[in-house]
């Protein structure tokens, strides 16, 4: 790249903050006391983000009289609940492709409880009284080279023929007169399959109607171990112990106090930017009057949307997988990242040129093979979980949180019938086989992007095990 191009991104990442802006909010709650002594309960629910929120408020609703105590090694919200872009997707497995190649024959009805659990969520933010910027918008998927407008019109035409006609088509003018970007080629409109929210403020909703419908919440309260104990459990905290008669796990990207389910997910880190909020000037310049959210279609991928106050957060591209599955605080930042989005970001608007970005940040996202959630249940039925959410998780949790209690009650559902529900993912395997096996994907995914999507022998191998190395 020549010089004069990496100046402009340089110059916009000056006064950046190493920060996630979601989080960076004066009306952060403040955190519940931790755990001191020994608690008792019905039901225990490990784990402050979406998956841990949605289950103990779910209880509630479902039996008041439940007594239910979730606990949370940081701040609600702090992890990947409060990191992400805010894209609440009705889609339970990853979009429709990933569903109709693993589940065809129930995708419909995977489709309907998506919508579902969708309309249940913006029915929670409602009744709740959640101020998280909630806005039905849809998104738009963004065809940016040519093989990609190919792929757009082969995914509207699959849906419709298996009974999805709610997709749009839209050709490079009509695309461009949503959102203007010289780069644009082509757009798959869904209207209503998504909505963009605050994500750290939807965590703290859900956290403050916890307690208020009586979850006890203690914060700054890690569970270290889980064993079986009477009829029920027993779980360590730093402080205390709490005896539970059931327990739902919602530690996702974090290490599982179930062994045998760590195999199958690993951490990786995505990254996105924040832009100071636009001037009318510089929104007009761009368009975006319908807030749609927004991605390309590349193998490396970009999410973008706008915030309430009108900035741009634009995330992606690089996936970063840590050598022996590590979460750490030291890979929540990577320069090398920001300076990259920074010049894509300007690739894809030069009409922002000048725009300063004032956020900077990443996170763990929990991915699994299948690229979608898997569940489960242990000790007897005593303990259930739910992870692999792979970056779509704002939506799916709530769906993930139904499904552990229905395990937990030991209920036959329409959601615990599913085969998605009933089966598990491949795990990988251990290193340096993972490391190996992700990075060459990474390679061969990025040269598929450079070889107008053709996929080489790798890739193709990997579609053929139902690895699900798509997006």
């Amino acid at each position: 790249m020549a010089p004069s191009a990496m100046t402009r991104p340089t110059a916009a990442l000056v006064d950046v903050q190493p920060l996630a802006f979601w989080l960076d909010d004066p009306d952060r709650p403040a955190p519940e006391a931790p755990l001191v002594g020994d608690a008792q309960c019905d039901l225990l629910v490990v784990g402050g983000g979406y998956s841990g929120l949605w289950t103990a408020l779910l209880a509630k609703e479902r039996d008041p009289s439940r007594d239910v105590v979730l606990v949370e090694g940081r701040e609600a919200g702090w992890a990947a609940s409060g990191r992400n872009g805010g894209f609440c997707a009705a889609s339970l497995t990853h979009g429709l492709p990933n569903g109709l190649d693993r589940w065809p024959s129930e995708i419909a009805k995977l489709e309907q409880l998506g919508g579902r659990n969708l309309d249940a969520i913006q029915a929670a933010v409602a009744r709740y009284g959640i101020d998280c910027d909630f806005q039905r918008t849809g998104e738009i998927d963004i065809a940016t080279q040519p093989h990609q407008v190919a792929e757009l019109r082969a995914a509207r035409d699959t849906a419709a023929r298996h009974g999805f006609t709610g997709l749009e088509l839209l050709d490079q003018d009509a695309v461009r007169a949503e959102v203007d970007s010289p780069t644009f080629l082509a757009g798959l409109h869904d209207p209503c399959g998504v909505a963009l929210l605050n994500p750290a403020r939807l965590a703290w909703g859900l956290k403050r109607a916890c307690l208020a419908l009586g979850v006890r919440v203690h914060e700054h309260t890690a569970a270290l171990e889980l064993a079986r104990y009477g009829s029920g459990m027993a779980v360590r905290t730093p402080h205390g112990r709490v005896f539970a008669r059931r327990v739902a796990l919602g530690t996702n990207v974090f290490r599982s106090l179930v062994r045998r389910t760590r195999p199958y997910t690993v951490p990786v880190y995505d990254y996105a930017l924040m832009t100071e909020p636009l001037s009318g000037t510089r929104l007009a310049s761009i368009g975006w009057k319908n807030r749609q959210g927004l991605g390309d279609n590349a193998n490396q991928f970009h999410y973008f949307r706008l915030s309430a106050d009108n900035r741009v957060l634009w995330g992606g591209y690089d996936a970063i997988y840590p050598y022996g599955g590590k979460v750490r605080a030291s890979y929540d930042h990577r320069p090398e990242t920001y300076e990259r989005l920074a010049a894509r970001f300007f690739q894809c608007f030069p009409q922002l040129e000048g725009v300063r970005f004032t956020h900077a940040w990443g996170g763990a996202i929990d991915t699994c093979s299948r690229f979608s959630a898997f569940f489960g249940a242990a000790h007897g039925g005593r303990v259930a979980y739910a992870a692999g959410y792979t970056g779509l998780g704002v939506g799916a949790t709530r769906f993930g949180a139904e499904v552990m209690l229905d395990l937990l009650a030991g209920e036959r559902t329409e959601r615990t019938e599913l085969t998605m529900v009933r089966t598990k993912p491949v795990p990988f395997p251990p290193e340096p086989l993972a490391w190996g096996g992700i990075e060459l994907t990474k390679r061969s995914m990025a040269r598929a992007d450079r070889n107008g999507g053709r996929r080489n022998l790798w890739l193709r191998t990997m579609d053929r095990l139902g690895l699900g190395f798509d997006s």
